[in-house]
């Protein structure tokens, strides 16, 4: 197998947005089961977020995300990190074929690998994340299980653009939820998850139609464009 595959397909009929030229292209990278992807191909269907998902990026062969990928109709992609000399050799690569995919912004969905300040550079202001916690708490890839052993009353859901620092980049929408007294951590993610669904997708609707700006930390939402 090549290091790096990519396999185009159509496009999806009931999304309309991929039909049209002037839309913005997003590229979602994913390492796992994909349910924050399934969450932004449904908006992109329903037409919340007026843009197409042009590629579905994993570095994980057998992540489920490519599967939920295909069944859309979306593009995917895979590149095997071991078959690269380094992680900067890796993610040129990839930049390789977003600029093919003419992707204007990236939208990390579970993906577990940490890019590096070469990829981040290059979209700056244009990578999104969502973590399971209320940044600054609880940083890292245990954010869940984290705020359990802390004993937090409190936790919730951060989307922020990426920097080159691990998430720490500017907050775009936060959420919060209680924790119960009897949470284990399904019942806690479960939640977790749940409100992840309904804000990504917001802010990446926000993003899209140009309604963010970034000033220092802070993250302004334009009231009109």
């Amino acid at each position: 197998m090549s290091r790096f595959l990519v396999k185009p397909v159509k496009a999806h009929k009931a999304a309309v947005c991929y039909h049209n030229p002037t839309m913005k292209n997003l590229a979602v990278f994913c390492s796992g089961f994909g349910s924050n992807l399934q969450a932004i191909i449904r908006a992109t269907q329903r037409g919340k977020i007026k843009a197409r998902i042009g590629l579905v990026f994993s570095d994980k062969i057998d992540a489920y995300a490519l599967v939920r990928a295909k069944r859309a109709h979306i593009p995917i992609a895979y590149a095997d990190p071991a078959r690269f000399k380094n992680r900067v050799d890796y993610d040129k690569h990839i930049l390789g074929v977003l600029q093919k995919k003419k992707i204007d912004f990236v939208v990390l969905a579970g993906f577990m690998r940490i890019l590096t300040p070469y990829f981040v550079r290059r979209f700056k202001n244009r990578i999104l994340n969502i973590h399971p916690a209320l940044l600054p708490l609880f940083k890292g890839v245990e954010g869940i299980k984290d705020a359990l052993r802390y004993g937090v009353k409190v936790t919730g859901v951060t989307v922020h653009f990426v920097n080159e620092e691990l998430d720490a980049g500017p907050v775009i929408l936060q959420a919060a939820i209680a924790v119960k007294e009897d949470d284990t951590f399904d019942s806690l993610a479960k939640r977790i998850h749940r409100l992840e669904h309904r804000l990504y997708p917001e802010a990446i609707r926000l993003l899209v139609q140009g309604k963010l700006v970034i000033s220092g930390r802070k993250v302004f939402i334009r009231k009109r464009k």
